[in-house]
């Protein structure tokens, strides 16, 4: 069984990808990249990194049969790397200030890859540690909305996982970005714990940046399973424990 379905990334869509600590999301931000990549060697992966390191984007990559290290299509941008000297600027701008240079970053390589018929997609990997990091919500609120409104802008589709601390209450933050996603992708431990046959498994709600549709929704009762594996995941029906890529 195929998840996502091809046509879920599409231009103009931010797709919100929750996880929590039993269930953690990473293996879904590296399949968006290499079913993206896969789908046209052109097509521009933009990766906004806070905590999945370059080599671990390689490496997932690597065992997917994607080879990024030399792809023109795959850009990597090091959230910290964008961080300007505290000293230089006064420790209260610093956060303001670095959330800007990576907008305006990512402007420079989104305006680029205008000339190429291909949708980009942008991929936020952990925007929860960026607020545990120090930025204030009312930054990372302007901060989401402004990524939103750039992709949009731009024809681009946009990712963004955020770390669920305390469910079933969403917190601030979550429920700013609630409002602004086309499609909520919940990855979620099994009520039971995980077994050796079953990792987690994965609903879609539809977000209010969508029209009413039943199109891609997988609800709670009906969520699907997945396994995790050395070369990513295998995606089952909810009670069986077999699949395939």
């Amino acid at each position: 069984m195929q998840f996502p379905a091809p046509d879920l990334v599409s231009s103009r869509r931010l797709l919100l990808i929750t996880d929590q600590l039993p269930a953690p999301a990473d293996f879904l931000l590296h399949r968006f990249l290499h079913l993206h990549l896969k789908q046209s060697k052109t097509a521009k992966c933009i990766i906004l990194a806070v905590s999945e390191s370059l080599e671990r984007w390689k490496s997932v990559a690597s065992k997917a049969n994607t080879n990024v290290t030399h792809s023109e299509s795959f850009h990597f941008i090091d959230v910290f790397d964008q961080h300007p000297p505290s000293e230089q600027l006064g420790e209260e701008h610093t956060n303001k200030i670095s959330l800007k240079r990576i907008y305006d970053l990512l402007s420079v390589k989104l305006s680029n890859s205008r000339t190429n018929s291909q949708i980009p997609l942008v991929i936020l990997d952990d925007i929860t540690s960026l607020e545990w990091l120090g930025v204030s919500l009312l930054d990372l609120s302007r901060f989401a909305r402004a990524l939103r409104t750039l992709c949009v802008k731009m024809d681009a589709a946009l990712v963004v996982r955020h770390h669920i601390v305390t469910p079933p209450e969403p917190d601030v933050l979550l429920q700013h970005l609630l409002q602004l996603c086309t499609y909520h992708i919940e990855v979620r431990p099994l009520a039971s714990g995980r077994s050796g046959a079953v990792s987690g498994e994965v609903c879609v709600h539809l977000g209010p940046g969508m029209k009413d549709t039943n199109e891609h929704l997988i609800s709670r009762t009906s969520a699907l399973q997945y396994r995790l594996t050395e070369s990513g995941a295998v995606f089952f029906d909810k009670g069986t424990s077999t699949g395939v890529l």
